[in-house]
């Protein structure tokens, strides 16, 4: 998975409230099963209803090349889909700032490298008011900080574990490993000891095979 630790960019504004995985990702593209190329399916009746004179946000420039989206509240809500954020991933957005989000999209987000960004009403209305101008921000998660180009900081708070997870580009075994790996490598020669038949040399053969090389004589 690859790393988040700081990143600038146009954001999308994108206002409206309690948009779910079946408005960011539509259900009947759910029998894809790549990945890559999932993002020209993102937002897909959005963009088909809008007019050639008010394209969707997405299809604007400079919002086409966004790598952030500031949503509306409850963003991510309904379906557990992963596909809506493997589809924003593909797009090319790696974080979303939002008063809130649907639990499990939210969950989603962490396991494919995109950072979701809760921030207070008054805060989020700052960042949404800064996106519109199509003024770049600036996403800083080793800080935990958005800066606005009139020189505004706000603040944000991830999970320490989470923020750990993003920095470094693991995904939920990479973190596993990474934090417990001494553990498991005690359990694995502890077991070893305690249940040898589990661990047979490959170069011997086991009881289960001499018996078979029998029945074919």
């Amino acid at each position: 998975m690859k790393s988040f630790v700081s990143l600038t960019s146009v954001a999308a504004p994108l206002p409206d409230a309690d948009i779910d995985t079946d408005i960011i990702f539509p259900a009947r593209f759910l029998l894809l099963l790549d990945r890559r190329g999932l993002g020209r399916h993102l937002f897909h009746e959005r963009r088909a209803q809008a007019s050639a004179s008010e394209p969707f946000i997405l299809s604007q420039a400079p919002f086409d090349n966004a790598e952030i989206l500031v949503a509306g509240r409850n963003f991510g809500c309904g379906s557990s889909r992963e596909q809506a954020v493997w589809a924003l991933a593909d797009f090319g957005i790696r974080c979303v700032i939002a008063p809130s989000f649907g639990e499990i999209f939210y969950g989603n987000c962490f396991r494919n490298g995109v950072l979701p960004v809760t921030l207070g009403d008054p805060e989020h209305r700052e960042v949404m008011t800064a996106a519109a101008t199509g003024a770049p921000l600036t996403v800083d998660l080793e800080a935990q900080a958005i800066r606005l180009t009139a020189g505004r900081t706000i603040t944000f708070q991830i999970e320490p574990h989470r923020r750990d997870a993003l920095l470094l580009g693991l995904d939920q075994i990479g973190a596993i490993l990474a934090a417990d790996a001494t553990d498991i490598a005690a359990f694995e020669i502890r077991q070893r000891d305690q249940a040898p038949w589990l661990h047979l040399d490959r170069g011997k053969l086991s009881f289960f095979d001499n018996l078979g090389s029998k029945d074919e004589k």
